[in-house]
């Protein structure tokens, strides 16, 4: 049976065997709210936003950036931990790493939920960006930052409405993780200089980074091998982005801490 075959018949057994009540939830009904949000995103950080601010003092958010970041750490530590307290992580454990079927509307729903509060996450990460912009920190709004930011949302939605199955799920898991740590130094670093001392962890933030593209990219390339026929082309795409993100921050790793060390 092809590749196509195995796909089509995964996303009818999603989409009409199982009841899909996230498609009623926010954002879920179509793809124009988060194809809205991601274009008037970009509009505001490439062209609007620096030009509003280009001749006002930039904006003093000491206080709501420490916020900010201290309610994305607890966000994040949150989607971490509901696949281990809702079945998820045993349910894979058991049935196998690549179960093409999913076996009940609970264990379904508890997927959708658990996708949907991931998709939320990467709409309201957008923010970090506003608030560069706000501060005219310029210098930090790169490629790199504003694609990653961009690409992600528009991914998890995209996931979530028509194949919702392991490989991103166990993606999430790593990345909200991750960002536990990496939004606990952005509180840290917007307390003020008095914390500073307690930053000189930087570089090893984005060697998570990369561990966490190393690691995913050795359990998605171990699916693609020896099972996980239905979702094959869809593994394919993952693996791309994911050597693309690698070798993104890589070179952003470099830049940043090999060339000043060699300086």
């Amino acid at each position: 049976m092809s590749n196509r075959t195995l796909l089509e018949r995964y996303y009818e057994y999603i989409h009409t065997e199982r009841h899909r009540e996230a498609d009623m939830w926010p954002l879920m009904g179509g793809p124009l709210p988060v194809m809205s949000i991601t274009l008037l995103y970009l509009a505001f950080v490439l062209k609007v936003g620096p030009k509003l601010m280009e001749k006002r003092k930039p904006f003093n958010l000491q206080t709501v950036l420490v916020l900010y970041n201290f309610c994305l750490v607890l966000f994040s530590l949150y989607i971490f931990i509901l696949p281990f307290s809702n079945g998820l992580i045993s349910y894979f454990l058991t049935e196998g790493l690549c179960n093409p079927k999913i076996p009940s509307d609970e264990l379904l729903y508890n997927i959708t939920t658990f996708s949907w509060w991931y998709v939320v996450s990467k709409a309201i990460e957008l923010v970090d960006t506003v608030f560069f912009v706000l501060r005219k920190k310029n210098q930090h709004i790169t490629f790199l930052h504003v694609y990653h930011h961009g690409i992600m949302l528009i991914v998890s939605w995209t996931l979530l409405k028509y194949l919702p199955c392991q490989p991103p799920l166990m993606h999430a898991i790593v990345n909200s993780l991750v960002h536990v740590v990496m939004y606990a130094y952005y509180m840290l670093a917007a307390m003020g200089p008095r914390f500073q001392k307690y930053l000189w962890w930087k570089r090893y933030l984005t060697l998570m980074q990369l561990t966490q593209f190393s690691i995913l990219l050795v359990y998605e390339f171990y699916l693609l091998l020896f099972g996980c026929n239905h979702i094959k082309s869809l593994l394919i795409i993952i693996i791309g982005m994911n050597i693309f993100f690698w070798l993104m921050f890589m070179s952003f790793y470099r830049a940043t801490y090999m060339k000043k060390a060699k300086d």
